[in-house]
């Protein structure tokens, strides 16, 4: 019985050594995502207006960033108006209250485009000023941790976004969506 453990176990390093060797000279640990460099935190803006109405927002995870999409069916990117910075606190316009939003910095998202209809005034994104985004779940995002809507008021409609602290954004104006990344960190490693 001893001999045939003895056997078993010479089989088993055997073979792990085996497995081990078949593995190609180039194969490596993996590591930390290599992360893009060059955003800031500064703010980014663009003058731009559309009469296309905002209908969904959605957020998304990635290696090196957290992704807030504003979709805007129908909207052509040179018409998409964006105003994207941080900010001491949101506040709701034409009224002014605050909208408290979580989070260690608070960026405040504008977007050039009504959440609603404007021939009708028929709301096309169903969101209460200063609640929580329909439909938006940040559990799991390592940048993110609050997002609230702050109103839409004369053809422009604001976010606010609670993220974990000061970091580096970009915003990307696409046909139908305006897409804003937040960095995880400063430095070029996830």
């Amino acid at each position: 019985m001893i001999r045939t453990r003895t056997t078993w176990a010479a089989l088993v390093l055997a073979g792990a050594a085996l497995g081990a060797a078949a593995l190609p000279a180039h194969a490596a640990p993996a590591t930390t995502a290599v992360c893009p460099t060059g955003w800031g935190s500064l703010p980014e803006t663009d003058s731009s207006a559309t009469a296309e109405p905002v209908t969904q927002v959605r957020t998304g995870r990635h290696a090196c960033y957290d992704r807030l999409v504003i979709d805007v069916p129908g909207a052509a990117r040179d018409d998409l108006g964006y105003s994207v910075q941080y900010v001491d606190r949101v506040q709701q316009d034409g009224s002014g209250r605050p909208v408290p939003v979580d989070g260690g910095a608070v960026l405040e998202v504008r977007v050039a485009a009504p959440a609603y209809d404007p021939g009708t005034g028929t709301p096309t994104y169903p969101a209460q000023v200063g609640h929580p985004l329909p439909g938006v779940d940040l559990t799991g995002h390592r940048t993110f941790q609050d997002a609230r809507f702050a109103g839409s008021f004369e053809g422009e409609t604001k976010f606010g976004l609670g993220v974990r602290a000061r970091l580096p954004f970009r915003v990307t104006p696409l046909d139908g969506r305006v897409v804003v990344d937040v960095a995880h960190t400063w430095t070029a490693s996830g």
